[in-house]
């Protein structure tokens, strides 16, 4: 079986995403799937992170994200960048 190819996602979220535990649960998402990265709030209210694994990986850190009981996505803003060879972890900003 053929490895899943690393991808690296920089993504923006809107909606009750900050004050409701996003960034922990983000960090926590991710350390369980294997994804590196970082989160960080922004100024005008919403989140953004950088997530680095497989798109399988990635795609249940999302998932994870999105049960946390006080988070509420109103819309996520997606784009593929460079993957970042070095990275080892996941950390808040």
């Amino acid at each position: 079986m053929a490895q899943e190819e690393i991808i690296r996602r920089q993504y923006t979220f809107y909606g009750d995403v900050q004050g409701v535990g996003f960034r922990y649960r983000a960090q926590y998402a991710a350390n369980a799937c294997g994804v590196t990265g970082w989160v960080k709030n922004e100024w005008d209210g919403s989140v953004s992170m950088e997530a680095q694994g497989t798109p399988r990986a990635i795609g249940e850190m999302l998932r994870l994200l999105g049960e946390g009981k006080f988070i509420d996505i109103l819309r996520m803003e997606q784009r593929e960048i460079e993957v970042e060879e070095w990275e080892r972890s996941f950390h808040i900003r």
